[in-house]
């Protein structure tokens, strides 16, 4: 199963620590030739799950900027959506982030996650993710795909939902946020 990206815009700096929302629930982007919604309660299964989730510098694994095993990465779902909040490490990738946060360079939050069978729902060219099995969470000097961002590549075309998973995977080689 490939790793699907997506991007928000919410980011605020304070001393060596970030915080904001990764993603935001039903607010409407435009992902390739379909829109797709994340619906409330899509990130509870991971949070719950306990797995390890990474923070990561535009989804370089070789960024580690924090992680939730070590406590560092902290993430909570409230009404509004999936809220972080990281401890900024010290190196090369956490002094970059951190200037480019203060500049106000930051392109926002992105994440990667996979979809589990049944985790989402397509009604024509709309999607709504109602379970996601959480990867990570990027810092990204990107563009913001969530949070009245749109991103169109092509001309709409009717496609079916395994067309439609068979584009993303073909537009996300390798590692590229939406």
């Amino acid at each position: 199963m490939t790793l699907e990206t997506r991007t928000a815009h919410s980011v605020a700096a304070e001393g060596r620590k970030l915080a904001g929302y990764v993603a935001t629930f039903n607010n409407e982007a435009r992902i390739a030739d379909f829109s797709e919604t994340i619906a409330p309660g899509a990130f509870q299964r991971s949070l719950a799950g306990g797995g390890d989730i990474l923070a990561l510098a535009d989804h370089d694994p070789k960024r580690v900027l924090a992680r939730t095993k070590s406590g560092t990465l902290r993430l909570s779902e409230d009404e509004r959506g999936l809220r972080f909040e990281l401890d900024v490490p010290d190196t090369s990738a956490g002094r970059d982030v951190l200037a480019l946060a203060a500049r106000g360079d930051l392109g926002g939050m992105s994440f990667g996650f996979n979809v589990p069978e049944g985790g989402d729902e397509w009604r024509g060219d709309k999607r709504t993710l109602r379970t996601v099995d959480l990867r990570e969470v990027s810092v990204v000097s990107a563009w913001p795909a969530y949070d009245g961002t749109s991103v169109s590549a092509r001309a709409r075309q009717t496609r079916t939902a395994a067309a439609r998973r068979i584009a993303l995977l073909e537009m996300e080689a390798p590692h590229v946020a939406l």
